[in-house]
């Protein structure tokens, strides 16, 4: 399902899962890579665990955003996209998709990867959420002063083989959130896309974010 939240400056479209009845709230967010079918495939997971879960299009601002997935120069293009976006203004817009959740008081968390994790982290610093969940936030570097504000449970997911993230430094400034690292893994390691995907780390951090959530934000349904 396809709809728009207001964001104060314009009509974002955001694509939602579970929407109907009382459930808690999941602000999915998204890769450089944008609204991808593996973040809609995690967007269904979380939602067959009994939450509503919305997929903000954080590029809607910018124009000629289509990426082809399958294009060896993916990253690439992606990157060129995501350094045209105004930081700032994604992070209002993200806080207006959190507020569209939080209407229906039923709890609320924030799910991100990549560019989405730094993103996330960066929402909950300035809004309210229950519970934050960070794979790997790619801005987590250039955001650490904000840890302090960060009232929301949070886990975060690292590979030790991350060649983008100064892993140690990011960790040491996030002692009061839960940490897991992963030896083998590298960066984006829960991204199907064989450049980047470590089987085991993403089946054991998928396992831990369940459990995660299950206990700072449960459904009636509760973990597969």
């Amino acid at each position: 399902m396809t709809s728009e939240i207001d964001t104060g400056s314009g009509l974002m479209p955001v694509h939602e899962w579970n929407p109907e009845g009382d459930r808690p709230g999941v602000l999915l967010l998204q890769e450089i890579f944008g609204v991808s079918g593996y973040i809609r495939q995690r967007a269904a997971d979380l939602a067959a665990l009994g939450y509503w879960v919305i997929a903000p299009e954080i590029y809607w601002r910018l124009d000629d955003t289509a990426l082809d997935e399958s294009a060896p120069d993916l990253l690439e293009k992606a990157m060129a996209v995501a350094g045209r976006l105004d930081w700032d203004q994604a992070v209002s817009d993200s806080v207006a998709a959190l507020e569209y959740l939080r209407s229906r008081d039923q709890g609320t968390a924030i799910v991100g990867f990549c560019f989405g994790g730094g993103l996330g982290f960066n929402v909950a610093a300035v809004s309210s959420a229950d519970v934050l969940v960070s794979y790997y936030g790619s801005a987590l570097p250039q955001l650490l002063e904000l840890a302090p504000k960060v009232s929301a449970e949070s886990l975060h997911h690292f590979g030790d083989a991350d060649a983008y993230l100064p892993v140690d430094d990011v960790v040491a400034a996030l002692d009061s959130a839960e940490v897991h690292r992963y030896p083998a893994a590298g960066h984006a390691f829960d991204n199907p896309l064989p450049a980047f995907h470590h089987a085991e780390a993403s089946e054991l951090a998928w396992r831990r974010t369940v459990a995660f959530l299950s206990r700072h934000l449960p459904t009636s349904r509760g973990p597969a």
